[in-house]
């Protein structure tokens, strides 16, 4: 059977070389080699388990319903925190006419002085969070506001300048909220957001995706946490992904996506192939000619 499936190519090699006879022994090498080379591309393959994003029972069902929500999820989300070295935006506003009000307001809010436009604009003129957790002005002094969320911080301040600005209105945005994608997908980078409520899968979007050949089972976290440092593993092809408290990006989150086993192959041995085989080739002439 063997030799009924591999002899066309074999004579082939025998039209190719010049040959009217290959022995035994050669031949037995060019069936090993063939079979070889078949086995390598077969395993290089990559099935669609490996890649499909947050699956179910359903990879393979080609029929669903239309228009039905198939089943739900909870979200568990928690709201970002504003930590030590933090960089925030902080605008004041006022519908008081009073012109000290307006005076005040324009000191204690740089934005209201730039003309720069855009994220770099506000990012020039955002106030760090000292490393006690705190922003200070000139009069309303130090507030601390490590450890609130975005709109706790809102009220606190709020809370401290209502006693010099009549109506006060203030908006606090995160300027700095990054993480870093790295590994195998298709845009290497470090990310800086305005909006700290992304999910892995947008995060990933926004590095442009990931690679034919990532590992979407096993995608590495290294998440900052006060002092510690914490790493886990989270596996994107499963659906129940999104209930999991790691769905959700956090600041300076590093995630780093591992190659699938095949990508050594499809890499180095498939890009070299035409020299390998040659190799081969030149192998069967030189002990084809050894053996006549």
């Amino acid at each position: 059977m063997v030799k009924k499936y591999f002899s066309p190519v074999i004579n082939q090699i025998r039209f190719v070389f010049g040959f009217n006879k290959i022995d035994k022994g050669a031949f037995q090498l060019c069936v090993r080699t063939i079979a070889f080379l078949l086995s390598l591309l077969i395993v290089s393959c990559v099935p669609n388990r490996k890649i499909t994003y947050l699956q179910k029972d359903d990879l393979n069902k080609r029929t669903f319903k239309r228009d039905t929500v198939l089943r739900t999820h909870s979200l568990i989300f928690n709201e970002y925190k504003i930590q030590p070295l933090d960089m925030v935006s902080i605008n004041f506003e006022t519908l008081s006419d009073e012109n000290d009000s307006f005076n005040f307001l324009t000191k204690l809010s740089p934005q209201n002085r730039t003309t720069g436009a855009g994220v770099n604009g506000m990012i020039q003129n955002g106030i760090f969070v000292n490393s006690e957790g705190n922003v200070e002005y000139a009069v309303l002094g130090k507030i601390k506001l490590a450890g609130l969320t975005i709109f706790q911080a809102q009220d606190k301040i709020k809370e401290v300048a209502s006693k010099y600005i009549p109506d006060v209105i203030v908006r606090v945005r995160m300027l700095n909220f990054r993480f870093t994608v790295l590994g195998e997908v298709n845009g290497e980078n470090t990310v800086v957001s305005l909006n700290p409520r992304v999910t892995l899968m947008e995060a990933i979007g926004l590095a442009g995706g990931l690679s034919e050949l990532a590992d979407r089972s096993a995608v590495k976290i290294v998440r900052q946490n006060g002092n510690i440092t914490e790493v886990f593993y989270v596996n994107l092809l499963d659906e129940n992904f999104i209930e999991s408290p790691y769905y959700y990006v956090q600041q300076n989150d590093l995630i780093i996506v591992p190659p699938l086993k095949q990508r050594t192959f499809r890499k180095y041995f498939t890009s070299n192939l035409g020299i390998i085989t040659s190799a081969i080739s030149f192998g069967l002439l030189i002990y084809t000619l050894s053996n006549k």
